[in-house]
């Protein structure tokens, strides 16, 4: 199989040019060819191939404004080379509601999705599991949800490895009444489908591994997804800082070091590095915005498990298999 070619936008993202093209130096090997979008005169001479892009997306730019100025940007170039065959996936820890934005105007959506959806890998405790939408629609209907649901098999079975991945709606409790009313009328499109639908389940659970496939609308998705990476991150800080205001406190850290090392390593978000826009022609991938060498390391490592996977073909295959009433729109 010939290397996969992935577009990076290297301008976008706090952190950006350094740990850009940093993290797509690590990740390059003899089947992975990372090629960096972005401004000549910025990037230089990096080592890696470099195809010039003038403009630069803001990570505060509204979508819409980007998409009528700014289609020479790093960000839709890299979505234009998927769109072209120039490259097998494109990703970016810019702007993403702008790559969003550039996904549907440069590479189009697949035929029977209605709603391209954020599928985020979350590092539970017996294993990483989905959450889908992580961000790109903020008002869904139940069918939509029902679609979000096959696609987000698709990436647990092929890129995850889940045989028979489990799916759960993301509700207020457990028992199919609850929720509200897109959450209700879900459950009883997602019962009819042949997915394996295991009901309701609550943020409480996510890290615990609630279901391999966690389904939502992207406004939930999204504020479920900050106050877990909030959660996580102050627990850690404050652990830290106990453990170092004691002599007590810096003996027991000691003891404890390995184990919590694996612990944090485990609930690292940089661990994936980037999530998937699914539902589209081509693949693309989003990065956090606020991503270190090692995130993007990761998620060009992710982008070509994806690539290597089919994604794309099985996701149009899964929308092309759905009942009648989760394609309507």
């Amino acid at each position: 199989m010939a290397a996969v070619r992935v577009a990076v936008d290297a301008m976008g993202g706090d952190r950006a040019p350094e740990e850009i093209v940093a993290g797509a130096h690590a990740a390059r090997s003899d089947t992975i060819v990372p090629v960096l979008y972005g401004r000549q005169e910025v990037l230089g001479e990096c080592g890696l191939e470099v195809v010039h892009a003038p403009d630069v997306v803001a990570m505060d730019e509204k979508p819409g404004d980007a998409a009528r100025t700014k289609r020479q940007s790093s960000l839709f170039a890299t979505c234009r080379a998927v769109a072209k065959g120039e490259a097998d996936v494109a990703l970016s820890a810019g702007n993403t509601g702008a790559l969003l934005a550039a996904a549907l105007v440069e590479i189009g959506r697949l035929p029977g999705v209605h709603r391209p959806a954020i599928a985020i890998p979350l590092p539970a405790f017996r294993g990483p599991s989905i959450l889908i939408d992580g961000g790109a629609n903020a008002d869904a209907r139940p069918e939509h949800l029902v679609q979000f649901a096959g696609m987000g098999v698709v990436f647990a079975e092929d890129v995850l490895g889940i045989p028979n991945p489990g799916v759960a709606l993301l509700s207020i409790g457990e028992e199919p009444e609850k929720g509200n009313r897109l959450v209700r009328e879900a459950h009883d499109l997602l019962v009819q489908t042949s997915l394996r639908f295991v009901g309701n389940v609550e943020s409480r659970d996510l890290l615990a591994g609630a279901a391999d496939v966690v389904v939502c609308d992207g406004f939930t998705g999204n504020i479920a997804l900050k106050a877990l990476e909030g959660a996580v991150g102050t627990t850690l800080k404050e652990l830290r800082q106990e453990i170092v205001s004691t002599r007590r406190g810096k003996l027991g850290g000691l003891l404890i070091r390995p184990a919590a090392g694996a612990l944090r390593e485990r609930l690292n978000p940089d661990t994936y590095g980037g999530a998937y826009l699914l539902g589209l022609r081509g693949l693309v991938m989003s990065a956090h915005g606020n991503s270190s060498r090692s995130a993007i390391e990761n998620a060009i490592r992710l982008a070509a498990r994806g690539v290597e996977a089919r994604v794309v073909e099985r996701v149009s295959k899964r929308v092309a298999e759905e009942p009648a009433a989760a394609r309507s729109s």
